[in-house]
């Protein structure tokens, strides 16, 4: 019997036992966001050191501005032995409204669901407590039975994921020596399907703007100056339906400097996945594929870029009626990035763009809302292709290559600040209702989550 299988089968013996280690965690009511909360986040954060020390980790909790952190260490098998830096976060989201529950948030438990799969109750069973333990528990069944790790592991667990993690940039800063490893493993992220894992490959980077057109110097009774003066709403207007073209392209000279096409053969693979525009668009009440033409949603949503407003307001917006041209008009705008755009480039392209539409006795103003370069691993990276065989060895379906059309800050921290690429592998479902009433997570994610990591760490190893 190989190392690995006997660590497999520590992880199904011990099931009940790694169950009770997550209820405890459970138990401890982490919100982060609401100062009320805040021995408790310190309490699951000192929970996890104890649970780590048991497993002979070098564990302590770090204070910060706010919450605290969790740093771990442990050596591997030999000096060469690969070194991964494993993030997740302890604390959760607020719980209102808690009469929707059906259960005390709090009081997890196993129960049968509807459709008959075994699921496990309460907040933070899927984001993020029960997904982080099923590194540790992968981790515990390695040393139990053969007395080490396959990998030299060093973990970081925060406690202000769900309130933007203010401290996390200043911690990684200050700790960059001790928490640099070869690449990181992030478990944040879920499944395709049931039965089917997904590594995430690739996550959209992020512009924000906030642009205000100003006009005359007070609000304008639109009979007397109507037709004469510079209506900002108008010009604002103008600016933002100019950013696309009839075929859905975004017209910012230079937007689409870095990227690049998406393998034929990984379109071929999304393809297969069979979720097309109609069943994409239909759960929100459209059928009809906005943005570039000629490219299925799943291409639009994961590897092409955009340009969305977010928020457009001025002039009267009370109820009843006022004519009046405003003074000034605003709008809110979002860019999601894919493969080498730089959004510092992307930012000054945008604002010339707009500048260039503004009537000379008018100005504009902009505001920053923060910024991130994307993320893309290479499709053939030995990293890739390592934990893409684990999985595929423990779930029914093959592990399919996914990317997620939102992003991670971390991973782009991690990146920049560390010099890391991450491994994205979590064994979430959208239907575990994170940060909604009666989260859940399903069992087999947490039992084959176990064992995946188990496989993970042992091909790493190899």
């Amino acid at each position: 019997m190989t190392a690995l299988s006997t660590v497999l089968s520590t992880l199904d013996s011990g099931l009940d036992d790694s169950l009770s280690r997550l209820f405890e965690l459970l138990r401890i009511r982490s919100i982060s966001t609401d100062p009320a909360y805040a021995n408790d986040c310190r309490k699951a954060g000192e929970w996890l050191v104890r649970d780590l020390e048991t497993i002979g980790f070098s564990a302590s909790l770090r204070d910060t501005a706010g919450h605290p952190m969790v740093v771990a260490h442990h050596d591997g098998p030999s000096a060469d032995a690969p070194h991964v830096l494993f993030y997740g976060h302890y604390d959760v989201q607020p719980v209102d409204p808690v009469e929707l529950w059906e259960d005390d948030p709090f009081d997890p438990a196993q129960k049968t669901a509807p459709n008959g799969r075994r699921i496990i109750t309460g907040r933070g069973s899927a984001d993020d407590k029960g997904q982080l333990m099923t590194f540790v528990e992968a981790c515990r069944a390695w040393k139990a039975e053969t007395g080490s790790l396959p990998c030299k592991v060093t973990i970081l667990f925060e406690g202000e994921e769900e309130s933007g993690s203010p401290s996390l940039k200043p911690f990684l800063e200050a700790n960059a020596g001790e928490l640099k490893a070869d690449f990181a493993l992030v478990c944040d992220t879920g499944m395709w399907d049931a039965d089917t894992p997904a590594i995430s490959t690739a996550l959209r980077g992020l512009v924000g703007e906030e642009i205000t057109v100003h006009a005359a110097n007070r609000d304008l009774h639109s009979g007397l100056y109507g037709g004469a003066a510079a209506n900002p709403i108008h010009i604002l207007t103008k600016v933002l339906a100019d950013l696309h073209d009839e075929n859905g392209r975004i017209t910012i000279p230079g937007f689409y400097d870095g990227v690049d096409e998406t393998p034929q053969e990984v379109l071929d693979v999304w393809e297969k996945l069979g979720r097309g525009a109609e069943n994409f668009l239909a759960d929100i009440g459209l059928s009809v594929p906005a943005g570039e033409k000629g490219r299925s949603v799943l291409e639009l949503t994961w590897a092409r870029p955009t340009a969305e407003v977010n928020g457009i307001f001025g002039g009267y917006t009370g109820k009843g009626f006022k004519t009046v041209i405003a003074a000034e008009a605003s709008a809110k705008v979002s860019f999601r990035l894919v493969h080498k755009q730089d959004p510092q480039k992307i930012r000054a392209a945008f604002r010339d763009f707009v500048k260039a539409r503004i009537p000379s006795d008018c100005s504009v103003e902009f505001h920053e809302h923060g910024g991130s370069p994307a993320i893309q691993l290479s499709y053939d990276s030995p990293l890739l292709v390592k934990a893409k065989q684990a999985l595929s060895d423990e779930w029914p379906n093959e592990a399919v290559m996914i990317a997620m059309g939102g992003s991670i800050p971390i991973v782009g921290d991690f990146q920049k600040m560390l010099g890391m690429d991450s491994l994205l592998v979590g064994f979430g479902l959208p239907d575990d209702r994170v940060h909604s009433p009666n989260e859940k997570y399903e069992m087999s994610s947490f039992h084959k989550g176990q064992r995946s990591w188990a496989r993970i760490l042992g091909a790493l190893a190899d």
